[in-house]
């Protein structure tokens, strides 16, 4: 039986928690804290996999902006997703990022970001974000990881920095720190 999509809830607060914190390991606690700051402050939709009534994932997708040269243009961040451990390559991250897309299309926003895997995300939708004229936030993501999906919104104009809300910034969650960074630049390189 595959996973049911619904939309978040307060009482899921604590089982988000803990599939957040076991899908990012070491990086849990910080990953959990900045869900909690984006829920408070800058989250536009959130959604959970549930199965047989127990949450095993969960995305957000939160404002931001692309700062393009004639407005500052709303747009929405996919980050973070995270999916348990025990349920990881059964579909329910696949599940939520079209459930998640879906939502920002029925939103009207004209694009979705994320950083992250391009076989991954580009199997789902995704591009490269450079191409089509946006700036990733920071030197430190990765050129390749800096992904975009375009919606029915967009227009030619809207391209410029991705600016991230601030809870991404606190929480030291825009790119990668060395020695991670260094190892996937590496890895593109090959």
């Amino acid at each position: 039986m595959g996973s049911v999509i619904r939309s978040y809830r307060a009482e899921d607060e604590s089982a988000v928690r803990q599939v957040v914190t076991h899908a990012f390991a070491d990086e849990g606690h910080k990953v959990a804290v900045l869900v909690d700051d984006l829920r408070a402050e800058h989250a536009r939709c959130e959604l959970v996999a549930e199965e047989a009534g127990e949450v095993v994932g969960h995305v957000m997708l939160s404002r931001s902006w692309v700062d393009a040269r004639r407005a500052l243009v709303e747009v929405l961040v996919l980050s973070p997703l995270s999916v348990a451990p025990a349920r990881q390559g059964r579909r329910v991250g696949t599940s939520l990022v079209a459930a998640a897309v879906g939502e920002a299309r029925r939103l009207g926003v004209p694009a979705v970001f994320l950083e992250g895997s391009p076989t991954y995300y580009g199997d789902r939708g995704f591009e490269p974000a450079t191409p089509r004229g946006f700036i990733r936030a920071s030197p430190r993501v990765p050129e390749p990881a800096f992904q975009v999906v375009v919606l029915d919104g967009h227009e030619e104009w809207m391209t410029g920095a991705l600016v991230y809300c601030e809870p991404f910034w606190r929480h030291d969650c825009v790119g990668l720190r060395d020695p991670e960074l260094g190892r996937i630049e590496h890895m593109f390189e090959s």
